[in-house]
């Protein structure tokens, strides 16, 4: 039992819930806080050190793989579609939830801790992040501390990443037998990305333990107080996407629903406790491929895909709940046209958050698209890192399991791998 994996990350999650409540019982800034936080820290920039070299080969070979895949073009599109149908029926839960729940009703918070954020999202930014200022995406923000000194985070669009690997891999089908050493050496670096990504993988139940007591310790569940109803509300919406939404679209698909989420587990558990999609893309696509039995072609373009667009947890389910609370808060009514919107700025526009992903740029644009106070998003701020680990969950759950129906319906789901029990070696 203690060799599965799947019964160590769950140990992880106790082992993070126990000492963050012994941290809590501390001093502030204690050693034990310090500690979780740091090495919580160090495994999400493990994990997200990887993507960049896994997104450019994995693409690269995965574009020159699809010659031997039959209708290439149909399973792109059919990818998107399933993308917008999952969307639209999580949008539709959380609007029903929020006009369930009425979660702006009883808030106790503060009118004065609303403030406009510092980014919002916008169309134009989405047509910026299209467009690659360098060879990688690459992007260096300066920060200056109170005592003047400068400090540099260097970041990356994975969106412009995909695109351009898309572009190159393209380019090597085009070029042909010139382009043969490119592909084989992009298949060798991504055979030894994926090696060093699997010893990361199995750091997992430490990294859990580390980011599950860091969130206990610093935030506690004090906030939920004042923005209890609302709280319930994301986790009630959440609920119903991951226990019911997504269960039907695999039942219908003819796809086992348990030795789905048995497959499924450790992107879920790693989404809840990272709270990056990004981070956990790299699990996310050996998982789907290993675990789940979608073809590496595929599998290698719809998960990188779905890390920038697919966010039902994001940006479907919480702009509906928080758009309705904040409309409540303010006393302004909110007509069918207002839902519509809001079912619309969901399904079409989580891709317009793509050059700055977040879950609060996408609730600012939902807002800005309503005529909304953007002040509003400020009220929320004391639960966002509660709501973000559900949020992220369920955004890694249903950036899986797309790839998996597409790859059911067209008939190139491998059911011998589906239908094997759960392992630890999936890279």
């Amino acid at each position: 039992m203690f060799s599965n994996f799947g019964f160590q990350v769950v140990l992880g999650l106790i082992v993070g819930l126990i000492l963050g409540v012994v941290a809590r019982g501390m001093a502030p800034d204690n050693w034990l806080t310090s500690l979780l936080a740091g090495v919580g820290s160090a495994y999400v920039s493990l994990l997200k050190l990887l993507i960049p070299p896994l997104v450019i080969t994995a693409v690269v070979t995965s574009i020159a793989n699809l010659r031997q895949v039959t209708n290439a073009a149909r399973l792109a599109w059919k990818t998107i579609l399933w993308f917008a149908i999952t969307a639209l029926a999580s949008v539709s839960a959380g609007i029903g939830v929020g006009l369930l729940l009425n979660p702006g009703k009883g808030a106790s918070v503060a009118a004065d801790a609303a403030q406009a954020p510092s980014t919002v999202g916008s169309w134009w930014a989405f047509i910026q992040g299209l467009v690659p200022s360098n060879i990688l995406g690459l992007s260096v923000g300066v920060k200056q501390s109170a005592e003047g000194a400068l400090s540099a985070s260097p970041s990356f669009n994975v969106l412009q990443l995909l695109l351009l690997s898309i572009a190159f891999g393209i380019a090597a089908v085009q070029v042909g037998k010139a382009a043969e050493p490119a592909i084989a050496l992009a298949e060798s670096v991504l055979a030894i990305v994926q090696k060093v990504l699997w010893w990361i993988i199995r750091l997992a139940p430490i990294g859990t333990a580390a980011l599950i007591g860091k969130a206990v310790a610093v935030y506690g569940w004090d906030a939920i107080g004042s923005l209890g109803r609302f709280v319930l509300a994301i986790y009630l919406g959440l609920a119903i996407v991951i226990g019911v939404i997504y269960p039907l679209v695999l039942k219908l698909n003819g796809i086992s629903v348990a030795q789905f989420y048995r497959k499924v587990w450790p992107v879920t558990s790693l989404g809840f406790v990272t709270r990056s999609s990004m981070g956990v893309m790299p699990v996310t696509e050996t998982v789907t491929e290993k675990g789940l039995g979608v073809p590496r072609a595929y599998a290698s373009f719809a998960v990188p895909l779905g890390a920038t667009t697919k966010m039902d947890g994001c940006a479907a389910i919480y702009p509906a709940i928080a758009a309705i609370f904040v409309a409540q808060f303010y006393g302004l009514p909110l007509g069918a046209t207002d839902y519509l919107l809001i079912v619309f700025v969901s399904v079409i526009g989580s891709a317009a958050t793509a050059g700055t992903t977040g879950a609060t740029v996408m609730l600012t644009l939902t807002l800005s698209t309503l005529g909304l106070p953007l002040e509003g998003v400020g009220l929320l701020l004391a639960v966002e890192p509660i709501v973000d680990m559900g949020r992220t969950a369920v955004n890694v759950t249903g950036q899986a399991l797309v790839p998996v129906v597409v790859a059911r319906r067209e008939k190139i789901l491998d059911e011998e791998i589906f239908n094997q029990p759960a392992r630890n070696d999936y890279a």
